[in-house]
This record gives C-alpha cells, structure tokens and sequence, in this order.
C-alpha cells in the first residue's frame, strides 16, 4: 500500500509483512510530532574501518530536519567528516513498551549548520525543549556552552521507518524526494 509524495509529503508505505491484519501506515506528521517531542536519539555513524558507532544524544526537529550537537574532536564528529551518512532513533510515548508507542527510524546525511540566524534558532529549540542546562551561545558558525564549542549537524530524511505497537504493530516507510 503506497500513497503518492504530494505537498512536499514523503511517499508512505505500509509493509504488510510486518504489520497486524488491519493495520494502516503511520501519518508522517504523527512520526514528527513523536520526533518533535522525544527527548533521547540514538546516532549510528560509520568509524573509517567500517564499524558502526552508536551513541545517544539531544535532538530537535526543525524545518524538515533533525539537528544535534557534538564536540568536533568526538568520535561522531570524526566519522561525519568522513562519512556524512548516519541513521538517528528515537521512540515516542511508551518508549520501550512492548505494547505501546512508536519507533522513529531516520537515515540520511549529516551536513554542518554555521548560519548563525539558523544556529540562535535552533540554540533557542535547545533551550525550550531541554531547558536553561541546555543554553548555547552562538558564535563563528557553532554552539558554545560551559566554554566548550560544539559542531550543530542537520539530518534531512530521505528515508525514514515507523514502528508502531499498540493493538496493532505497524510497520510504515517513508520516502522522501530522492530517496531510495
């Protein structure tokens, strides 16, 4: 079951391989709304020897996109210099509740943010989502907090996965304009 891209919206398709009889594809704005107010992310990079690294993090959806902080002499900063491609998670209410909630599952690629109009914005995002232990100043094109500089990544979705639990289990995909 596929639903066309129509108004800047991603083609939506529910696998019925993994989905309960009866179940529908989850609305991409239900899987933004989860990611808008979901607290932890789970960031997947790739090490320059092929590993995977796995890290939790903050995160905020603004504009069509996830964007998270790091230091830029961390291991995930390291390995988006070399491979921008990284994949972040989050589950929404119930969280990891067998029978309730949803998963959120975004690949795509890591760019730099160092607009500073962009960075206030999204240091202000910061602020009132995690509140004043989360404040940033922005300053030549990055985050800074407690004197120490953070590199801010944006992740445009190209494909994007929903897992949702609950009477009915779903799986729904998300492709985006460009996707595969």
């Amino acid at each position: 079951m596929s639903t066309s891209e129509q108004d800047g919206q991603p083609a939506t398709d529910l696998d019925p391989n993994y989905s309960s009889e009866g179940a529908t594809a989850t609305a991409w704005p239900a899987a933004v709304g989860g990611m808008t107010e979901a607290e932890i992310f789970w960031l997947t990079t790739v090490r320059p020897d092929g590993r995977p690294h796995v890290t939790p993090l903050l995160a905020v959806w603004s504009d069509g996109a996830l964007h998270f902080c790091t230091g830029p002499g961390e291991r995930k900063a390291k390995n988006l210099e070399t491979n921008p491609r990284c994949v972040l998670t989050t589950s929404t209410a119930g969280g990891n509740d067998l029978h309730a909630g949803l998963d959120v599952v975004v690949e795509g690629e890591a760019v730099p943010v160092r607009d500073e109009v962009t960075l206030r914005r999204l240091a202000d995002l910061y602020g009132e989502k995690y509140g004043s232990d989360w404040h940033f100043d922005v300053r030549d094109g990055a985050f800074y907090g407690e004197g120490t500089r953070a590199v801010v990544f944006r992740v445009e979705p190209v494909t994007a996965f929903g897992f949702g639990r609950g009477e009915t289990y779903s799986q729904t995909r998300w492709t985006f304009a460009g996707g595969a």
